[in-house]
């Protein structure tokens, strides 16, 4: 039983053992229920139990014969019957009676899908007052698609069955087809087929079957994208017997359909018939309304007979409602609003037909119109939307799609309006997602050069910058600010607002100097077109300010800041979050001076306020608390920082993921307090592990990752193994002079690290003549004053000092002989 192990060694105690009890294997259709009841049977039959087994077939009074025909096998006496027959005790207490009396027994009661019909009367199984019964120490295993705890009772265990992950789900494919492909291309398949069992056996079989037309799993996978329906769709066997049918992916799921529809649930069938209509996956509670389905329907709907057919859908295992973000997201955020999923299989078997009475225009027709409004609240809630922004991107790039041309601006502009609140939220890859959709249809409805393009460009850009792709981000802005200078002018706001960012993310490159020189024209030319006191202007201040601080002027940067701070609380007012960006870019410039208390104390300030104004998870509010961190570090309070780091870096995984570029900057501070505290085996456990992250993320080239490699180095140095640290930096070396280049102060920064770990195994010559080379280019490229300059003018004299002692020990002794007296 490939992914069923667990649950299969705890029925196999339960089945063996003197616990016994009921035990309720639920899920939705095709999940294996039954499978694994017959598995778990015949290992208890193996083991000496008497195993039974009873399919249900809707009709209490052919189950109450079958158990008691197992009561009678089992050595139920006559005369107990008797008593039964003739008045004198209950024929169900006197059969389970004799059955918690008897023990070592297993009965399978199969496929129970109307639960509320095994009585007594219109009572529920959980009063165990009927046919079922938690007694004794045998085990009634009951199979059903009903798993609310409500309806079997306290007492029952319920198991419920999840699909299999892709490689038990590949492992069952290759069971069926061996010959059908590699393990990896049957893991991709299962995965592809959601784990469900019954669409990995009816795949298997299929591929099995020497006429089929696809013989791999990757032909069959890929023929899934076109012929669904076909594959996997197939419509109810007429003429079928039941048991046949129910073994069709397709009908399986009709099947518990069309009992909640019997059981009066006659929104059910409608509910998930939208939901189908919807991207695979998570949709926001906020969105399913009584409008939605009466529009959709054209019937009548009520709030209560909504929540009626979703909380009956949830109990049928045909839609969740997920507690935890899926593993490597960023759904954290997402999760304190309510949301529903539905299976990939579902999704797609649901959504080939229309319910009767039904019509899918209509349908859709009604998504549009509702999600347009539920986009609408969401962007006017402010942050309180914002959980729900990171659930409604997924589903409105096909909205996009579906608007006709007369429609195209309006719909552009609500996906604008969800990606700039999911800009402020700090969701960078949902925002990146939307931008991409929308420059997508301008530039086809609007041709390349028409300014709205020239806008949704600049937004993509800006939305890769936040994803850590600034060689992307900057191409981006370079085409976008040439067309925008050609098409708008050199002095548009558009065009200032393109060379600005194109600075930006040449800093956000380490090319300083480059980005300080156009910041340094923008400032100019926003002061001149805009004014002093824009906000644009103040954007290009502070901006210019930070690439003075990274080319190491740091009084000149800490002045401009200054300026920035005053005129942005004079004119946007204290807590405006670009007001909280100049208060931290002062205390950063602060920290540099050395004036490191005051940098605290302007740091702890901004956390305050950006905790109360964006929110303690705000990607602005994390970057505070980390500033605040290196601060602490600073000032020696190493303890501090490493709490505060570890405390950041759990919010990070949380909200962005555990790859998200800006995670993966939070573990490596995390291990850089760890070295600070000389925990440095921990702090190289966590440097390999950002450095294995960063290539597979970000690639080999990516400067996050020459800067992962980097720091791996510096770790291994610190544990005393010089050789493994040399050899790493001088690979950084070599990959920051071909992808940065030898002046950029990352590869400066590595050459002096190379030397440094030269030194430490003795090589004080190369070391030396390594130092040389770095305090030329560091005078050349950030000056003679900038402290990095003086660090290396430092480190050059020590090491032409220890060759020179190095030489002094290697001279050859000689013995000095006296000349003999004359």
């Amino acid at each position: 039983m490939h992914g069923r192990d667990s649950e299969l060694a705890d029925l196999h105690r339960l089945a063996t053992g003197r616990d016994g009890g009921l035990v309720v294997l639920c899920g939705t259709g095709g999940l294996g229920k039954t499978t694994l009841a017959a598995e778990a049977a015949q290992q208890a039959e193996k083991k000496g139990r008497a195993v039974f087994w009873v399919r249900w077939q809707d009709d209490p009074t052919r189950l109450a014969h079958d158990l008691i025909r197992i009561a009678q096998e089992l050595g139920l006496a006559e005369s107990r019957l008797h008593d039964a027959q003739n008045g004198r005790a209950a024929l169900v207490d006197v059969v389970w009676e004799h059955l918690a009396a008897v023990g070592e027994w297993v009965i399978v009661l199969d496929n129970v899908d109307t639960p509320r019909n095994l009585g007594p009367g219109s009572e529920l199984p959980g009063s165990y007052r009927g046919w079922v019964r938690p007694e004794g120490t045998g085990l009634l295993l009951v199979t059903t698609r009903d798993s609310a705890q409500e309806t079997w009772g306290p007492r029952a265990r319920l198991v419920p069955l999840d699909p299999l992950f892709a490689d038990a789900a590949g492992a069952v494919l290759r069971d069926t087809a061996p010959d059908a492909g590699t393990p990896e291309e049957a893991a991709a398949l299962g995965g592809r087929l959601g784990g469900l069992p019954l669409a990995l056996d009816t795949a298997g079989r299929y591929l099995a079957n020497p006429t089929s037309r696809y013989r791999t799993f990757t032909a069959y996978q890929h023929a899934l994208d076109t012929e669904f329906g076909d594959l996997l769709g197939a419509e109810h066997p007429q003429g079928a017997d039941p048991e046949v049918a129910r073994r069709a992916v397709r009908h399986t799921f009709d099947l518990s359909l069309t009992q909640l529809h019997t059981d009066g649930y006659t929104l059910a069938h409608p509910t998930l018939f939208l939901l189908a209509l919807l991207a695979p996956a998570p949709v926001p509670r906020t969105l399913l309304t009584p409008a939605l389905l009466t529009d959709a329907t054209g019937q009548s709907a009520t709030a209560a007979e909504l929540d009626a057919a979703l909380a009956a859908l949830h109990q049928y295992n045909l839609i969740s409602t997920p507690t935890a973000p899926p593993n490597g997201t960023s759904d954290g955020q997402a999760l304190t609003v309510g949301q529903v999923v539905l299976h990939p299989l579902v999704h797609e078997v649901i959504g080939l037909t229309s319910p009767p009475g039904t019509d899918r225009v209509a349908c859709h027709t009604a998504l549009d119109t509702h999600l347009t409004r539920t986009v609408h609240d969401t962007t006017s809630a402010g942050r309180a939307g914002w959980p729900t922004a990171h659930l409604l991107v997924p589903h409105l790039p096909a909205l996009l799609h579906r608007t006709p041309p007369t429609d195209f601006t309006n719909t552009r502009n609500v996906l604008n309006s969800l990606a700039n609140t999911l800009r402020d939220a700090g969701a960078a890859a949902g925002q990146h997602l939307l931008r991409q959709c929308v420059l997508d249809a301008d530039t086809h409805h609007l041709g390349p050069d028409q300014p709205d393009t020239l806008t949704s460009r600049s937004n993509l850009a800006i939305a890769l910058h936040a994803l850590g792709r600034h060689q992307e981000a900057a191409d981006l802005h370079q085409q976008t600010l040439a067309d925008r200078e050609r098409v708008l002018g050199p002095d548009h706001p558009g065009t200032l607002t393109s060379r600005s960012n194109l600075a930006s993310a040449l800093h956000a490159l380490g090319r300083h100097q480059e980005a300080a020189d156009l910041h340094q024209q923008t400032l100019a030319d926003r002061e001149r077109v805009l004014g002093h006191d824009h906000p644009g202007t103040f954007t290009s201040r502070g901006n210019l300010a930070r690439a003075l601080l990274a080319l190491g002027r740091h009084q000149e940067a800490a002045d401009l800041h200054q300026q920035t701070l005053a005129d942005r609380e004079r004119v946007l007012g204290h807590d405006h979050p670009g007001t909280l960006t100049s208060r931290n870019n002062l205390a950063s410039a602060l920290r540099a001076l050395g004036r490191h208390q005051e940098a605290l104390a302007l740091h702890q300030q901004t956390l305050t306020v950006a905790e109360r104004v964006l929110g303690s998870d705000h990607p602005n509010t994390l970057a505070s608390r980390n500033n605040l961190a290196s601060a602490l570090r600073a000032l020696g309070r190493h303890q501090e920082a490493l709490a505060l780091h570890q405390q950041i870096l759990t919010v990070c995984e949380r909200v962005l993921g555990s790859d998200h570029p800006n995670t993966l900057a939070s573990r490596n501070n995390l291990a850089s307090a760890l070295r600070a505290l000389g925990r440095h085996q921990e702090a190289l456990a966590l440097h390999q592990q950002i450095l294995t992250v960063s290539e597979r993320v970000l690639g080999s080239d990516h400067p996050g990752t020459l800067t992962s490699r980097n720091n791996l180095a510096g770790a291994l140095g610190s544990l005393g193994r010089y050789q493994e640290a040399a050899d790493l930096h001088q690979r950084t070396l070599t990959g920051r002079e071909r992808v940065l280049g030898s002046d950029h102060p990352g590869t400066l920064t590595s050459r002096n690290n190379l030397a440094g770990a030269l030194g430490s195994l003795g090589r004080y010559q190369e070391a030396a003549d390594l130092h040389q080379r770095t305090l030329t280019g560091r005078e050349r490229v950030l000056g003679s004053d900038h402290p990095d300059t003086l660090a290396s003018r430092n480190n050059l004299v020590h090491a032409l000092n220890e060759a020179a002692r190095r030489q002094r020990w290697r001279r050859p002794w000689r013995r000095t002989r006296s000349s003999p007296a004359r």
